[in-house]
C-alpha cells in the first residue's frame, strides 16, 4: 500500500458457489446488495451496485495479480508496481490523479495482496467520470521513465524501513511466518520485497508487467453509489471499451497440501521490549466446505475480548499481554491460493512459547471434543454478520468488496451468500475443521525474543569517565 495512506480447490472438499449457497440458512431480514454485472467485449468485468442515499460513489479496480504472481528474483515487484500506477501517464502527468480526486473532496488508495492488487476511490458523484477516465488512462499505459522508477524504488525501500526494519517485531507475523510455513516460492517469498530485488527491477520489467497483467481482461471495475446500472455500464463502455485485451501469462501451480510436521523457529529482535509469538496453520482452500467453518472457528478462538484465546491466555492464565489473528494479508473470504490463519501474541517475559502453545492447544482440544455451545455460536455469528454489514456501509468498501469477490470467486454475488454461509455453520462443522487444520503437525511457530542487552564494560580501576 502507499505510505501516504495508511487456488485451486482441494480435491474432495470443493463446493461450487451455487452449492455453498444452497446450504445457507434462509433469512427474511438479510440485507442483500443489488449486484449488476456485465462484461465488455475486451474482457473487462463491470459491476454496478446502486445506492441513492447520498450523492457519492465508490470505485474499485482490481487486477488479478499480486505477490504470488510477481517475477522470480523480483520480490516486492507487485508492490512496487502498485506505487508506479500513481506516478502519471503521458496524458495525466504525476500529481494529476491525486489532485483530480482529492481536490473535490474525494480520497484514493491502493494495496497489494497475494492474489490481487486493488485501486480504490470515493468522491462526490460528480467526480465519477473523471475517476473512470483516470483509471482507464493508466490501464492503457504509464509514464515509463527511469526517473519515476528510481523514485518509487526509493519510496518502497523507505516504506520497508519504516514499517518493517525499524519497527518492533517487523511484520514477522505476516512476512517471516509464510517463508517457513509454505514450500513453493510463489507462496513463501517476501512480497514486501528485498532491497536487492527492488533495485534490480528495470524499465523492461515494468513495461512487461503492465502489458501482461494490467489489461482489461485481467481486471474488474466496480461502481457503488449514486448511479444506475445503465449509467454505470454506459460510462464503463465509454472510457474502457477501446482498450484492447491482452494475453495474460498462464499462472503456475501454487497449491500446497497441509503440513505434516510442526516447524519451530526462534528469532531475536533488537527493538522489541517483550517476546512475541506467531503460530500459523494452513487453512481450507477457497471454496472448500470448511472455509466458512474456519472463518467462524477463527472468531470463536481469537475474535475479540470474548474469544477463547483472549479469555484463556490474556485474562485467565495471564500469559499473553495481547492477542490478534490474521488470515494472511486479506481476510477469510478474499484469497485464491494457500493462506494461513495466524495468531500473534506478545507474551510476558516471565512465560515462554511452550506455555502459550500449550494453552492454545488445550482450547483447541476442547473445541474438537465438545464443539461450541449454542449461545457462543449465536454470539460469534452475530458479531461476524454485524462486522460484515458494517464494512459494506461505505460505498468505497462496497465497491472494493464486490470487485475482489468477483476476482477471487468469479461471482460478485458471493457478497450476498457469505452471511448465509456463516449462519449455516454448525458446531460439528467447527469440530471437524479444528481437528483437520488446527493440528500441531500443520502448525508453524516463530518465537520472537528481544535481543539480549549487552552489559556495559566495567572501566579499569583508576579510569575516570
Amino acid at each position: 500500500m502507499r505510505m501516504r495512506h495508511l487456488p485451486v480447490l482441494l480435491a474432495g472438499l470443493s463446493l461450487s458457489v451455487s452449492a455453498l449457497a444452497a446450504t445457507a440458512a434462509a433469512t427474511s431480514d438479510r440485507w442483500d446488495l443489488p449486484v449488476h454485472t456485465r462484461k465488455l467485449d475486451n474482457g473487462l468485468t463491470v459491476i454496478v451496485t446502486p445506492d441513492r442515499s447520498s450523492p457519492t460513489v465508490g470505485v474499485s479496480v482490481v487486477y488479478h495479480v499480486g505477490m504470488r504472481l510477481e517475477p522470480k528474483n523480483r520480490t516486492g515487484f507487485a508492490h512496487l508496481f502498485e506505487h508506479l500506477m500513481f506516478q502519471g501517464t503521458p496524458n495525466a502527468p504525476k500529481g494529476v490523479f491525486d489532485k483530480t480526486i482529492t481536490g473535490g473532496g474525494g480520497r484514493n488508495n491502493g494495496s497489494t495482496r497475494a492474489d490481487f492488487t486493488n485501486y480504490i476511490e470515493t468522491a462526490p458523484v460528480s467526480a465519477l467520470e473523471p475517476i473512470l477516465w483516470l483509471e482507464a488512462d493508466r490501464m492503457k499505459t504509464l509514464d515509463f521513465s527511469a526517473a519515476t522508477l528510481k523514485n518509487q524504488q526509493d519510496v518502497v525501500k523507505e516504506e520497508i524501513r519504516v514499517n518493517v526494519k525499524n519497527q518492533p517485531y517487523g511484520g514477522f507475523m505476516w512476512i517471516d511466518i509464510g517463508q517457513h510455513a509454505f514450500q513453493k516460492w510463489e507462496n513463501n517469498h517476501d512480497g514486501y520485497g528485498s532491497f536487492e530485488d527492488l533495485e534490480g527491477a528495470s524499465l523492461d520489467d515494468v513495461r512487461a508487467f503492465h502489458r501482461d497483467y494490467y489489461g482489461p481482461n485481467n481486471a474488474v471495475l466496480a461502481i457503488a453509489g449514486d448511479v444506475t446500472p445503465a449509467q454505470g455500464f454506459a460510462l464503463a463502455k465509454k472510457y474502457f471499451a477501446a482498450i484492447p485485451k491482452r494475453p495474460v501469462p498462464a499462472g503456475s501451480d501454487f497449491t500446497e497440501p497441509l503440513n505434516t510436521a510442526e516447524k519451530r523457529i526462534e528469532q531475536s529482535d533488537a527493538l522489541a521490549q517483550a517476546p512475541a509469538l506467531a503460530a500459523a496453520w494452513k487453512i481450507p482452500a477457497r471454496g472448500s466446505r470448511d472455509q466458512a467453518a474456519m472463518a467462524v472457528l477463527g472468531e470463536v478462538l481469537a475474535g475479540g475480548d470474548a474469544s477463547m484465546f483472549y479469555q484463556g491466555l490474556v485474562k485467565g492464565r495471564e500469559i499473553a499481554l495481547n492477542l490478534d489473528s490474521l488470515y494472511g494479508l486479506a481476510g477469510p473470504w478474499e484469497y485464491d491460493g494457500p493462506t494461513l490463519f495466524t495468531i500473534f501474541a506478545v507474551y510476558k517475559p516471565t512465560s515462554n512459547a511452550n506455555a502459550l502453545l500449550a494453552a492454545m492447544d488445550e482450547d483447541i482440544a476442547k473445541v474438537v471434543k465438545n464443539g461450541v455451545d449454542d449461545a457462543t455460536l449465536r454470539r460469534v455469528k452475530t458479531r461476524m454478520l454485524a462486522s460484515w454489514n458494517n464494512k459494506l456501509e461505505s460505498t468505497i468498501n462496497r465497491a472494493d468488496t464486490l470487485a475482489k469477490l468477483q476476482t477471487m470467486w468469479g461471482d460478485a454475488n458471493v457478497v450476498n451468500q457469505i452471511p448465509g454461509w456463516i449462519e449455516a455453520v454448525t458446531s460439528n462443522d467447527i469440530r471437524r475443521t479444528a481437528a483437520t487444520y488446527l493440528t500441531a503437525q500443520n502448525r508453524t511457530v516463530i518465537d520472537r525474543k528481544p535481543a539480549a542487552k549487552v552489559a556495559p564494560a566495567t572501566p579499569p580501576a583508576g579510569d575516570k569517565k
